[in-house]
């Protein structure tokens, strides 16, 4: 007789970076989530979104209600998705324009992000970017996002010892458990927001 093993339940998450440049350290940090959910976090399978094909919201790009094809692509994948890793760069104080603008074009109706759990990491100077993750999850609240609240999760990059490669590689290991941290409590949110069967 077989032994029945229970497995927790596989749930999709999409990993949205709100830097463009290829060797930012934030895109790091996207690449690190991707890594563990393959090697040593079972139960999460998680896509890179990249928001840098979205054009500047402009709703007169809208024409007989048919959104341009790369918003439309880009929704869909939202929508697949059960939840949102952010990977939020602080700029003056705030999340990214690319990221606000991907935030708008999935918040059109029906608004895409709505009812999903969703996490934030950041890396930078001073605070490590922590206070994009005010600004992020004020806007969160009127898109019906919900956010994990433990662990946090902003990494002062230039403080040694060294936390990134040349190439933007997060190499620092106790970042890498952390990160791991993160991608458990937003599993076990996600599980806990989704309907029960």
């Amino acid at each position: 007789m077989e032994a029945v093993v229970a497995s927790k339940p596989m749930i999709k998450v999409a990993a949205i970076c709100g830097s463009l440049r290829k060797a930012s350290n934030n895109r790091g940090l996207i690449r690190t989530a991707l890594e563990l959910t393959k090697e040593s976090i079972s139960g999460i399978e998680m896509e890179y979104v990249d928001i840098s094909p979205l054009p500047m919201l402009n709703t007169d790009l809208v024409v007989d209600g048919k959104l341009p094809p790369a918003v439309e692509a880009f929704r869909q994948k939202i929508l697949q998705s059960d939840s949102i890793l952010f990977a939020s760069p602080e700029y003056n104080y705030s999340l990214t324009g690319p990221l606000k603008n991907a935030l708008d074009w999935g918040s059109l109706s029906p608004n895409v992000w709505a009812d999903k759990a969703a996490a934030i990491v950041s890396a930078g100077g001073g605070f490590g970017g922590a206070r994009s993750h005010y600004h992020l999850r004020q806007v969160g609240v009127f898109l019906d996002l919900h956010f994990i609240n433990k662990p946090e999760f902003y990494l002062n990059a230039f403080q040694p010892p060294a936390k990134f490669d040349s190439d933007g590689n997060l190499i620092d290991e106790a970042s890498k458990e952390k990160m791991k941290q993160v991608l458990v409590a937003l599993q076990a949110f996600t599980l806990r927001l989704q309907p029960k069967n």
